[in-house]
Order: C-alpha cells, then structure tokens, then sequence
C-alpha cells in the first residue's frame, strides 16, 4: 500500500434502522484515496462498512511522528461524512479496555510470505494491544503489497527518517539540546497478531497466503 499507513479500530457495536450491526473504529495513518489511487485500501474497507450501514464511527490515531492520521484520515474521513474523532497514538489502549473498540484494519507497505506484515511506525504496537484485549486485527491490502520472495518480517528492511521529525513540529522545537533520536519509519507486526488480510480477493489468513494468493500475484 505504499504510503497506506490507516489503522482502524471498530467499536462497541449497536443495531441500525435495518437491524444490521454497526461499530465504532479508530484510524490511524493513512491509506486512502490521497495515498494510493481511487477508493483506497483501509479506508476503501471503512467506507464500504459505513456506506452499508455497519459502522458508527472512526478514532483516527494522529499517526506520530508525520501525523498522517489526523491530517489525512481525518479529512477523507470528513469528506465522506464519516463521523470521525482523532486520538493521540497513546490513547488506543485505553480505548479499547473501555469497550470502544470492535476491531482494527490497517494498511501495510510490506506483506512477506508469512504474513508479517510493515506498516507505519507504531501497527506493531496496536496489534499488540488488539491481542490483549481479544480485538481482531486486519490488515487491508492489495497481492502487489505481498512479496512472497521475502520468508518473513525479519528480511523486510526498516527505513530511517530524518531526527527533526521527532524533535520538530513546524518551526517549534520540542527537546532540549543534546538529546539523542530514534526514527524508524515503519515496524513489523507478526503474523501470528493478525486476524486476516483483505485484499481484493477476500480475506485470507495470514497462514493461508501463499496456498490461496501466491498464484494470483504472478504476472
């Protein structure tokens, strides 16, 4: 999904008009429209549950250190009348012990064989959460994003970004001088973490890719 970076939370389901089940969902980064082409991947899945009726609302994660979530997930969300409610990356945890959150669906830059799957900075640590509280946890992404060349997360090659983006926010510098940064720009999350991928041939667990996908990603 390239620069597909969306996470959302789904929440606290309750009955529409037609009876059908609607949740609540939190996302975080962004793979949209704006991000990819058309209808989006994540977002794509977010749009399809709202416009049938089965979603509530969005938490958007701001999406630290580039804040692709309250930037850009925010805004299509908005743009679709989507209601939507921007959290800091810090908050999903306490949102989903207090019952808001249904479910995740985020996007991936990488998907090895095995499932694991990079994404922006910080998916790794919402799958773990999501795990913790027993909340399933999809990854929504096209067979080009899956490289079955590559065995597992562990041959995936982590970018580095530049410090500022740490330590700055526009022209206002956050930390003191002589302070030391850290700015992977995506992490892995397991295979094992995630509930199933949706690509455009339906969702498949991660464990069934390459019996079910390996085939269809060859030109």
């Amino acid at each position: 999904m390239g620069c597909n970076e969306t996470c959302v939370c789904c929440a606290d389901p309750c009955n529409g008009a037609d009876g059908r089940k609607r949740s609540r969902g939190s996302d975080a980064g962004k793979s949209g429209a704006l991000a990819t082409a058309g209808y989006g991947t994540a977002l794509g899945v977010v749009r399809s549950a709202w416009r049938e009726g089965r979603l509530e609302r969005v938490y958007a994660d701001e999406t630290r250190p580039r804040l692709q979530g309250a930037k850009l997930t925010a805004w299509e969300c908005v743009q679709e009348d989507i209601p939507v409610t921007v959290i800091t990356d810090n908050m999903a945890a306490h949102c989903m012990k207090r019952g808001m959150i249904d479910g995740v669906v985020v996007g991936a830059d990488r998907i090895a064989a095995n499932g694991d799957t990079a994404n922006k900075i910080g998916t790794y640590s919402v799958a773990l959460v999501a795990k913790a509280h027993g909340i399933p946890f999809f990854v929504a992404a096209p067979v080009s994003t899956i490289d079955f060349a590559i065995a597992d997360g562990d041959q995936i090659p982590i970018e580095e970004r530049h410090p500022s983006e740490v330590y700055q926010v526009g022209n206002t510098l956050l930390c003191p001088a002589g302070a030391e940064f850290y700015n992977p720009a995506f992490d892995v999350t397991p295979a094992e973490l995630i509930t199933a991928i949706i690509t455009e041939h339906g969702a498949i667990p991660p464990a069934s890719l390459q019996e079910k996908l390996q085939h269809k990603s060859k030109p």
